[in-house]
């Protein structure tokens, strides 16, 4: 059985608003972005986080990277509290973790080649001399299945497609041999045509580099096509979780349903009754007593109030937080 690669317990991210000269008397209130999140994610899995925009998904991906800090919580990787890193441990923390943003247009230098683009973290780094630097550059541009990478070296990225854009991306993610990757949307400014490609990449990585990945995603397709596990989050709570097949062909609480519903069936003879929300999202400063989903489930009881989105076994690792199973 594979070692626990990431562990968050009792993860809070919280944002006050209506901060202003208008309001001064009134009490301080907040968006819960994140509200007692806990997961654990396995060494060389691929773990898929869904959800609605506003589902904290997101959220959790930059945390992951340090990019915001928690309010509350504590995060594990690799038996490290990462938490609470010296200035060293934060060095190699920026080396172990990496990530593949959404839109791989914006995230590249304009005014770079693609070889500064991918050799830039190497040379924040100090890993190797001039020509150690160019072989990794070249070979993580070739793993990334851009070849012969010598043709793309010094190329920019407003000659490149999406696809290679991202796939130079990806490149200049795996180039510190990370072992830890968040992949935030990485297809889904993507044509269809080609987001298959880059989702047998990513798979191809974890295989061969032992990358133990977060991919982030509203696409449920995606996820079942490249996740070993998921979670299906809902204004900042884990509303299911378990192994991607089980969850996606035996879901059990009402808004998986219901984000199933929607997900197109390549099959003209499959009719999938779409499930129709009752209402709009909460206001994720007056969050509903109770269950968080109640307002919007059609299968919403009174019992539902009751709600304190505890997780409880419906199946072999399979969990979910609706009271009503």
């Amino acid at each position: 059985m594979a070692n626990n690669m990431l562990e968050v317990e009792g993860l809070k991210k919280y944002f006050s608003v209506g901060a202003g000269i208008t309001n001064i008397f009134k009490p301080k209130e907040y968006v819960k972005a994140l509200d007692d999140v806990s997961l654990t994610i396995k060494e060389g899995e691929i773990f898929g986080l869904a959800g609605e925009s506003g589902s904290g998904k997101s959220t959790i991906g930059e945390i992951l990277l340090r990019l915001q800090e928690p309010t509350e919580g504590k995060i594990t990787l690799d038996g490290d509290d990462f938490t609470k890193l010296t200035r060293k441990d934060e060095k190699k923390f920026r080396r172990e973790v990496q990530m593949i943003f959404q839109d791989p247009y914006e995230t590249l230098n304009p005014r770079f080649t693609i070889y500064q683009t991918v050799a830039e973290p190497l040379l924040i780094h100090k890993l190797g001399d001039e020509n150690e630097i160019y072989d990794r550059v070249v070979e993580a541009l070739e793993t990334a299945e851009l070849r012969p990478a010598e043709k793309y070296l010094n190329q920019y990225p407003h000659e490149l497609s999406g696809g290679q854009r991202q796939r130079v991306a990806i490149a200049r993610g795996i180039v510190l041999e990370p072992k830890f990757l968040v992949a935030d949307e990485p297809v889904s400014m993507l044509d269809v045509s080609i987001r298959a490609g880059i989702l047998n990449l990513l798979g191809d990585l974890r295989d061969e580099l032992g990358l133990t990945m977060v991919y982030i995603s509203h696409d449920l397709s995606t996820i079942k096509y490249l996740c070993d596990r998921i979670a299906i989050l809902y204004l900042g709570k884990i509303m299911e979780i378990g192994p991607t097949d089980e969850v996606i062909m035996n879901p059990r609480h009402p808004y998986t349903k219901t984000l199933l519903s929607a997900v197109p069936v390549p099959d003209p003879d499959v009719n999938r009754k779409r499930i129709a929300l009752d209402d709009e999202v909460a206001n994720q400063i007056d969050i509903p007593q109770g269950c968080r989903f109640k307002p919007r489930c059609s299968m919403a009881k009174s019992e539902c109030i009751k709600c304190n989105h505890k997780l409880k076994q419906v199946g072999e690792d399979h969990y979910s937080a609706c009271v009503l199973d």
